[in-house]
């Protein structure tokens, strides 16, 4: 086994240190007892209980995961269906100006977005509030989605969906028994990038939302601007521990299926 130089250990060390000493500093603090996030006075949980009984950032986490779980959903069928006609369509007329518009959002920037969709919604008018966010983030998620799906589709062997119509089945009872369980693993990470997209957002938000909708990265961070309250520790913590679930979770589920692959692959190297 090849031993790291002292060089690649360092850089390795800063670089985590780099990423991950904030948040380590953060969930310390997020158990201080003092309303100074900077000054320790003891170890405390009272935090979490006022953040639970705040209900402003329970609406807005109310509000983000409502629109993350929304917006997610359709721009995966939406980016789906666009990453099929890419690859499968063929030649046809206006493509190159579909593809396009399809990736355009990828490279755009986000205040530009975020500003031609204000544009856009006070002209047909809109009034902005979870439909406007929703709107939004479907908008750009699906980009994401259809790269991910189209890398997915490129790879796939159509001669499977050929035997299934050769067989008597549909073009959509292939597609739909054949196509689709084969590209679900990349359908499901499009689907899982466009939620993180949509939770993470900010600046599109900022430019769709309303009055009556507010979702939790605007909250938090017209909270910052006043000053970071130990409420904010909190708050960040919980999104940090629910993050790293599920990182381990998919983690070891991938771990699982390729154990699994293994095994199977040398069980059939044996039976032949």
């Amino acid at each position: 086994m090849k031993r790291l130089s002292w060089f690649n250990v360092t850089s390795l060390s800063l670089g985590f240190a780099f990423l991950y000493l904030p948040m380590l500093v953060l969930i310390f603090y997020s158990f201080n007892a003092s309303k100074l996030v900077t000054v320790w006075a003891g170890f405390s949980t009272k935090w979490y209980g006022t953040l639970f009984q705040n209900e402003a950032f329970l609406d807005a986490a109310w509000v983000t995961i409502k629109v993350a779980v929304i917006s997610s959903t359709f721009a995966t069928i939406l980016g789906t269906m666009a990453a099929y006609v890419l690859v499968r369509g063929g030649r046809f007329m206006g493509r190159t100006l579909f593809s396009g518009m399809i990736y355009a959002p990828l490279v755009m920037p986000e205040v530009i977005t975020g500003l031609s969709l204000l544009l856009l919604f006070i002209g047909i008018g809109l009034d902005r509030g979870v439909l406007t966010i929703v709107l939004a983030h479907t908008t750009f998620a699906m980009c994401y989605v259809s790269v991910v799906v189209s890398s997915r589709l490129v790879t796939f062997d159509r001669s499977l969906e050929e035997a299934a119509l050769d067989l008597g089945s549909t073009p959509w009872e292939a597609f739909r028994l054949v196509t689709l369980p084969i590209i679900a693993p990349a359908v499901i990470s499009g689907w899982l990038l466009a939620f993180t997209l949509s939770l993470d957002d900010l600046v599109i938000a900022s430019f769709t939302s309303g009055p009556s909708a507010t979702t939790l990265p605007i909250k938090i961070f017209s909270a910052v601007r006043l000053g970071v309250s130990p409420e904010i520790n909190a708050l960040s913590t919980i999104m940090i521990l629910i993050v790293t679930v599920g990182v381990v979770t998919a983690s070891l589920v991938t771990k699982r299926n390729a154990v699994r692959a293994q095994k199977d692959a040398q069980a059939a190297e044996r039976a032949g």
